[in-house]
């Protein structure tokens, strides 16, 4: 065999299913399988960061929405505390104007008496 001939590779010999799959991929890609294989590490390689980047930004997001959730959640609940309180002061209020519609009624009845009584 002289320097330029390849070596004839047996594939149906006992060999290593990964040798044959080896030897195929040399017969198909020659001797650039070696640039296509860096090239696709590299590829892997960004895939895999631009991968962890998401995450941490998913991450990011998720936490960000979970505080606005709480804040929204806390400014609703002191609105509501607000509102129940105002309401319980105007029913306080419209209590008093009763009773005092009641006590005047009375002093008018009372006042009448006085005066047909004299």
């Amino acid at each position: 065999m002289s320097k330029d001939q390849k070596p004839v590779i047996n594939l149906h010999g006992k060999q290593d299913p990964d040798s044959k799959i080896e030897a195929i991929k040399n017969l198909i890609f020659g001797d650039n399988i070696q640039t296509y294989d860096a090239e696709f590490e590299a590829l892997k390689e960004d895939i895999l960061n631009k991968k962890k980047i998401l995450e941490d930004l998913i991450e990011e997001v998720g936490a960000d929405l979970r505080k606005s959730i709480d804040d929204v959640s806390t400014d609703v609940n002191i609105r509501i505390t607000d509102l129940e309180n105002s309401l319980a002061t105007k029913m306080e209020d419209l209590d008093e104007k009763s009773v005092a519609k009641e006590t005047l009624g009375k002093l008018l009845i009372e006042l009448g008496e006085k005066v047909s009584s004299k």
